[in-house]
């Protein structure tokens, strides 16, 4: 059976340079009208695997006892054999391991605990805006984007800030990168120096705590034992890659949104809509992690199609956003839109931990925006990042006057 085609061209799923080169949502519009699920085939020496395009079956998947994490919950990485990092890692370990250790990270980011952070990302996204308004033309991927979700997570994980840089572009070359012929190695070699610093610091944290994330989950137990050096490195590698990726390639969308949508941009200044409602459409509009894969452990069925143990199953979160049997007009970019049940973080019993956090750094952004910028313009060509997980861009060049 063959890949889906748009037009007269077959998509190739495991290439970056196909969410950049096409039009990606018409793409997903065919599928989801003409096979919800199908099998891509392999590509090279990669294995072939499933899509799932509706937002229905999206949705169920995320709960299927029969597809497993652990071999992995990315298509590069899958596709390559299994994650090191499964069974240990949370975002790729299952039950009966995955619920205590859950357990654990999630006393990390209650919004109780979180309550100070909050406040402190607020008092960040005001000084950033304010900062470049009246400036003339800035990128505003590099000047506000990347800096309220890096330290904040940094700030949660108590890293020194002469460390900062060095982690951001790591964590920049590690699910992306700018060129559309990127070398694998390149991102295989940013994951490990994020793990081998982890390390190294989980080290540090074991032996003398503090009163930080690392240090929490340095000294815990889980089933009665204390996790790894090397086990708290990898989920302190997942929580920095999450609590980065998400929330600065969701806020570069939604500014270059709000400049597409003068309408908009105009209804949020004027507080016309609910700021917690912006938050959750750009989060749908930008769906900035567009895939997540899993493994079948048995036979199964999807949408009539017989799916067998060992098989790769990939559960696209960007079609399922965009599914317009659950939203009304889903490429119309509406603040305002309810209800807007998104899948961006996932759902489930892997459903993202950071998502508190996540909305809160956006909502401080765009009461930011609307508080002290009284006009957004586009000052050049934003340029795309390259990934098939990842949605967004590297580079925005704008300017923004102040109110």
């Amino acid at each position: 059976m063959s890949r889906p085609t748009l037009g007269a061209r077959c998509l190739d799923l495991t290439d970056p340079a196909t969410f950049v080169d096409n039009d990606i949502h018409e793409f997903w519009r065919e599928v989801r009208a003409e096979r919800p699920v199908f099998w891509h085939e392999p590509t090279g020496e990669s294995p072939g695997f499933w899509a799932v395009a509706r937002y229905a079956d999206v949705q169920a998947l995320y709960h299927h006892e029969a597809l497993s994490s652990e071999r992995g919950n990315i298509l590069d990485v899958v596709l390559r054999g299994d994650d090191s990092a499964g069974g240990s890692m949370l975002a790729v370990t299952d039950d009966p391991r995955h619920r205590p250790l859950r357990n654990l990270v999630w006393s990390a980011f209650t919004p109780r605990v979180l309550g100070e952070v909050v406040e402190k990302v607020r008092r960040r996204a005001e000084e950033l805006v304010s900062g470049v308004a009246g400036t003339g033309t800035f990128d505003f991927a590099t000047q506000v984007a990347e800096q309220i979700p890096m330290h904040t997570i940094c700030d949660l994980l108590s890293i020194p800030h002469a460390d900062r840089a060095d982690l951001l572009r790591w964590n920049k070359m590690a699910l992306s990168s700018v060129h559309a012929d990127s070398d694998e190695l390149d991102a295989l070699s940013a994951r490990n120096e994020i793990v081998l610093y982890f390390m190294e610091l989980a080290q540090e944290r074991r032996d003398a705590p503090g009163d930080d994330v690392v240090s929490m989950l340095a000294t815990s137990r889980v089933e009665g034992r204390l996790l790894t050096v090397e086990e708290l490195a990898v989920n302190c590698y997942s929580l920095i890659l999450g609590g980065d990726e998400t929330s600065r390639v969701s806020a570069i969308c939604a500014v270059l949104a709000l400049i597409d949508n003068p309408g908009q941009w105009q209804a949020l200044r004027a507080g016309q809509v609910p700021v917690e409602a912006a938050v959750e459409e750009v989060l749908r509009w930008a769906t900035p992690g567009i895939h997540l894969a899993r493994t079948a452990v048995r036979d199964l069925e999807i949408g009539g199609r017989p799916v067998r143990a060992g098989d790769i199953v990939t559960l696209w979160n960007v079609s399922a956003n965009n599914d317009e049997s659950v939203f009304d007009e889903p490429r119309r970019f509406l603040l305002s839109r309810s209800p807007n049940k998104h899948l961006s973080f996932g759902h489930g019993p892997h459903y993202c931990l950071g998502a508190f956090l996540a909305r809160a750094e956006l909502k401080a952004l765009l009461s930011a925006l609307a508080g002290g910028v009284a006009r957004m313009e586009l000052r050049g060509t934003p340029r795309p990042i390259y990934s098939t997980f990842l949605n967004g861009y590297e580079s925005l060049p704008v300017s923004f006057a102040g109110r």
